[in-house]
């Protein structure tokens, strides 16, 4: 397992009873997660005194209960990247925290290629690996079906002091963008995918990841470049096996380049305890 522990801006201060407790920049933030499924002494002090807290609804979906008055978005860093952080009416704030441990891989990977970089970055919520793509020096392509996102994303970038990159936004269904690229003789050096369990597109596309991953990495090969330097899969499926991921990296990406593949799972370790929160599972191939 990767653990993400060099944040500072965020931390993970407690689990228990399908919670967690966590600190983003100056505010703590109170959430459900569905891994917590131990118990806990649960501090009253730590986990009453609280900015905010999510509550499930019975009927669905959620709502936040603001305990003090915050901000509508503030920001966090990671080392030289920056974020905005605004929390959702789907329980989220915009930012998957453990992702930091992939930031750091793709960002060294990019820097050590000594050539110019082209990343493709699909299902690409807010940008994360968009501005650590960006700021490792990459040209990236930003895509996904969220328009909302993707102006997100577009702030995130500007937010790092990234804006006058080469960085191109995209609102579309990820499955035609490529096929699209493939017609155009399009190719990149590096993809990255974080694919939903399911999913619509702007069109109503369907993406069911058992019905659709392996066929949408299929398509990806038509489009990587003839010296690729990496392919990452992430992925929040439950039940699903890293081998999972590593055995469709192999099945294809690794069925036409040499190189190395690996899978794993990626955690948040709790602040002062001998616990880790699993975060879901990775799949890389790489040159």
């Amino acid at each position: 397992m990767l653990l993400a522990n060099e944040w500072k801006d965020y931390e993970l201060i407690d689990t228990a009873d399908g919670e967690k407790l966590e600190r983003w920049g100056q505010y703590t933030l109170r959430r459900p997660d569905p891994q917590v499924i131990w118990s806990a002494q649960k501090s009253s002090k730590e986990w009453k005194n609280v900015d905010a807290h999510y509550h499930r609804s019975s009927k669905g979906g959620g709502e936040w209960e603001y305990k003090k008055k915050l901000p509508e978005r503030w920001t966090v860093s990671f080392g030289p990247l920056s974020f905005y952080i605004e929390p959702t009416g789907f329980k989220h704030t915009g930012l998957f925290p453990e992702q930091a441990v992939n930031w750091k891989w793709m960002m060294e990977k990019i820097q050590a290629a000594n050539r110019p970089i082209k990343v493709l970055n699909l299902f690409a919520y807010t940008g994360g690996a968009t501005v650590a793509s960006a700021y490792a020096g990459a040209e990236v392509c930003h895509v996904d079906a969220s328009k909302g996102m993707v102006t997100w994303a577009k702030e995130n970038v500007a937010l790092s002091g990234l804006a006058d990159k080469p960085v191109r936004f995209i609102v579309d269904d990820v499955m035609k963008f490529v096929q699209r690229e493939k017609r155009r003789g399009k190719t990149y050096d590096a993809i990255i995918m974080d694919p939903p369990s399911y999913g619509r597109g702007p069109n109503k596309e369907v993406w069911k990841i058992e019905d659709s991953l392996y066929g949408f990495v299929e398509e990806c090969l038509d489009i990587l470049s003839p010296n690729p330097l990496f392919f990452l899969i992430n992925s929040y499926t439950a039940g699903f096996s890293p081998y999972v991921l590593s055995n469709i990296l192999q099945s294809t990406v690794g069925r036409k380049y040499d190189g190395k593949i690996s899978c794993g799972e990626v955690g948040i370790p709790v602040s002062g305890k001998e616990i880790v929160l699993p975060c879901g599972i990775y799949g890389r191939w790489e040159e």
